[in-house]
C-alpha cells in the first residue's frame, strides 16, 4: 500500500482557481508514488467557490474532499482545519491561486524522503509584481520579529510547504485561538528546508489580502511570539522615572539656591503631552495583550463546520 500525500488548499472567493488548480494538481500527483487527497477549505466565501468546489468533489470523490465553514473565520482558522481533517502520512499546504508552483511539490517530496527533512518550504527570493510599499513593509516586519522574538520567521517563507505526520501532529498539539502559523511552524522545530523560488502572480482573481489586514496580521505575530513590546514599555517607563527625577532636582536646586521659579507653563504642558503619549501607547500595548487573553480565555471553537466530505 502506498503513502498517502494529502494538500491542503484554503480557499475565499477563488471560484475562478479551483478547477484550474485541482487539474494541474492532479495531473502532477498521478505522476508520483504515491495516494492522495486535495482537501479544500472554504473560508466562508461570498462567490461561487463551494459550487466549484463541489463540481470538483462529484468529478473525483476519491481523491478530492471538502470542508466548508459556516463563515470566513480567516486563513489561519482554514490552515488548522486543513491540518486537522488531512488523513495523510505526509501533508502539504498551499494557495489555490498559483502563486505557489505546484512543480515544486516532487523536489519537496525528495527531500523529505530522501533527505530526512520533517519539513520542506518555499521561500520568495524575489517580490516582483509586488507593491513596493508592501515589500518594504513586509521586510520590515522580518527584521522586527526575528531581532525581539526567539523564534526564527524566515523572510520570504510562504505558507506552501510539505510536512511529516509527526510534525502535523505536533503542530495539532498547538492548539491556542490566537494563530501566527509561520511562527508556529518555527517553533515546533524539527529538521526543516526551504527551497528558493522566484515570485509568482496570480493565475486568476485578485488577493483578499488588503494593506491593512497584513498590517494586523504583522502585529499579531509580533505579539504572538515576542514580549518584546511589554520589555520595552518597562524600559520606556524606567527612564522616564529617571529623567523626571532629575528634573525635579534640577528644579528643587534652583529654587534653593537662585530664588527663580519661574512658571514655566509651555514646558510643563509639553511634558505632560509626553507622559500622557506613553500612558497610552503603554495601555494600548498592554491592551492588545490583554484582548489576545481574553480570546482565548473564552475557549470559542477556532472553526465551524458547515458542510464536509
Amino acid at each position: 500500500m502506498n503513502e498517502k500525500l494529502s494538500l491542503i488548499l484554503p480557499c475565499y472567493n477563488e471560484q475562478e482557481n479551483v478547477p484550474l488548480i485541482y487539474d494541474a494538481l492532479s495531473q502532477l500527483l498521478e505522476t508520483l508514488p504515491y495516494d492522495y487527497e486535495l482537501l479544500y477549505i472554504n473560508d466562508g466565501s461570498s462567490d461561487k467557490t463551494q459550487q466549484e468546489i463541489e463540481k470538483v468533489y462529484q468529478k473525483d470523490p476519491e481523491h478530492v474532499h471538502f470542508v466548508n465553514f459556516s463563515r470566513n473565520f480567516g486563513k489561519e482558522s482554514a490552515i488548522y482545519a486543513g491540518l486537522q481533517n488531512a488523513s495523510g502520512d505526509y501533508v502539504g499546504l498551499m494557495d489555490v491561486d498559483f502563486q505557489d508552483p505546484p512543480e515544486m511539490i516532487p523536489t519537496m517530496m525528495k527531500a523529505i524522503k530522501e533527505e530526512g527533512y520533517d519539513m520542506v518550504g518555499a521561500r520568495r527570493t524575489s517580490r516582483d509584481g509586488e507593491p513596493k510599499i508592501r515589500s518594504f513593509f513586509a521586510r520590515l516586519f522580518y527584521k522586527i520579529i526575528n531581532k525581539i522574538s526567539e523564534t526564527e520567521i524566515v523572510d520570504g517563507a510562504r505558507d506552501f510547504r510539505i510536512m511529516t505526520r509527526q510534525m502535523v501532529d505536533a503542530l495539532l498539539e498547538l492548539s491556542e485561538y490566537n494563530r501566527f502559523s509561520k511562527g508556529m511552524f518555527s517553533w515546533v522545530g524539527f529538521k526543516t528546508k526551504y527551497l528558493p523560488y522566484k515570485n509568482r502572480d496570480r493565475m486568476a482573481g485578485t488577493t483578499s489580502w488588503s494593506f491593512s489586514q497584513l498590517l494586523k496580521y504583522s502585529m499579531d505575530g509580533i505579539i504572538s511570539f515576542s514580549e518584546f513590546p511589554l520589555t520595552l514599555l518597562s524600559w520606556i517607563g524606567g527612564l522616564s522615572f529617571i529623567a523626571s527625577s532629575i528634573a525635579l532636582l534640577v528644579i528643587i536646586f534652583r529654587a534653593v539656591f537662585f530664588g527663580n521659579p519661574t512658571s514655566g507653563w509651555p514646558s510643563m504642558i509639553v511634558v505632560l503631552l509626553l507622559i500622557g503619549s506613553i500612558l497610552t501607547l503603554s495601555l494600548g500595548i498592554i491592551g492588545k495583550y490583554v484582548g489576545k487573553i481574553f480570546l482565548e480565555v473564552k475557549n470559542r471553537p477556532i472553526y465551524i463546520i458547515k458542510e464536509k466530505k
